[in-house]
């Protein structure tokens, strides 16, 4: 493993890799920042690069990774489908040159492993977005483990009970394939609050669950509702049920209780908007708010969701840049990363199976089959 150097240029060359949907989030953040700047973008379709590069003032579009690379950046950002995130991952890093990734990290655990060992083997960073850990409610949470107020926790409540349409899934061609989205609700939606839960609770060790498609299995192969039992490596557990076949949406709930009985849970509601403590029971006192208030309208459009998340997308992105420029690891690193992934593959195993899923006995290229579906 090389130890990657403090970036000390000024300022830092940004290249973004994909010009899809949540590009607009990376182009928004880079360029919030003072001491980054967007040299160059590329997506397969090279109008499409075109267009973001006018839009955006973008000196370069181009076709290709390497392209990109020949930029001269000193970071890439990933915003291309699931599957493909390897090969941008593992091109970057033969050039020597830093990555910021969308999640998933990847659809495979293999895969992810091998991102990881040749950032490492080049001695530069890997970042993985989960941005919802930037929300000041995750991070009281956290504060609260750490400093004892809920001390280790012992249970813990993931409910992920989301609305999508079916054009959600048509709109573009890669969702809801194994092949190409590598899985439905857990990989795509659910992924972010897996890695909050895995977060506050510790190392997983076992995980029971089963999936499902309910609501969406005429347009789609993956799974649209899954509920799991997940044991962790202290003993604590904690239960999962996730969904895009719910009308009008639920948003998402967290709910952790400490070995000291203290609980705390935060919400997402409506999903896209800013995670808020709606339950704070500790030192014999409890103070809550409604988890769903009134007015508000439970479906969002994805366009809105992303929308709402810029400002934590921004404030990961700005922890990534810190991070290259003090030579040390940013918040959330492909190892980080990892863990959420290899958990909801876990959950696909064990459908699968019917058995639990042991951690220590996991192969490494535990992957989501396409005999899975349905």
């Amino acid at each position: 493993m090389t130890t990657p150097s403090p970036l000390t240029a000024e300022p830092l060359r940004i290249g973004i890799a994909g010009c899809g949907a949540i590009s607009r989030n990376h182009l928004e953040a880079f360029n919030a920042l003072a001491d980054a700047v967007i040299v160059g973008v590329c997506d397969v379709d090279l109008q499409r690069a075109r267009d973001t590069a006018k839009a955006w003032g973008i000196p370069a579009a181009v076709h290709s990774v390497p392209e990109l690379l020949g930029l001269g950046v000193d970071v890439i950002s990933v915003c291309t489908p699931h599957p493909t995130h390897e090969e941008v991952v593992l091109q970057a890093a033969a050039a020597g040159v830093h990555v910021l990734c969308e999640k998933p990290i990847s659809t495979d655990l293999a895969s992810a492993e091998r991102m990881v060992k040749a950032c490492d083997d080049a001695g530069v960073r890997l970042g993985v977005l989960f941005q919802r850990r930037f929300w000041p409610a995750a991070q009281r949470i956290r504060a609260a483990i750490d400093d004892g107020t809920l001390g280790r926790p012992i249970m813990g409540r993931c409910s992920v009970m989301l609305h999508r349409e079916p054009e959600y899934y048509s709109r573009d061609a890669w969702r809801g394939t194994w092949a190409s989205d590598g899985g439905g609700v857990l990989m795509t939606q659910a992924i972010h609050y897996i890695d909050l839960m895995q977060w506050f609770m510790g190392e997983v060790a076992e995980v029971y669950g089963k999936i499902n498609t309910f609501k969406h299995s005429g347009h789609i192969e993956v799974e649209d509702s899954a509920t799991a039992v997940i044991t962790f490596a202290s003993g604590a557990i904690a239960t999962l049920e996730a969904s895009t076949a719910v009308s009008p949406s639920l948003g998402v709930q967290i709910r952790i209780t400490g070995e000291t009985g203290a609980s705390a849970s935060l919400t997402e509601f409506p999903e896209g908007s800013d995670g808020r403590v709606d339950l704070w029971a500790a030192a014999g006192t409890i103070s809550s708010e409604p988890v769903f208030p009134s007015g508000v309208d439970p479906n969002v459009s994805l366009a809105t969701i992303n929308g709402q998340l810029i400002p934590h997308h921004t404030a990961q992105v700005r922890d990534f840049v810190r991070a290259l420029r003090n030579g040390y690891d940013p918040a959330i690193t492909g190892r980080d990363a990892t863990k959420a992934l290899r958990i909801l593959l876990a959950v696909y195993e064990s459908s699968r199976t019917g058995v639990p899923v042991r951690f220590d006995h996991a192969p490494a290229g535990t992957r989501a089959p396409a005999e899975l579906a349905g």
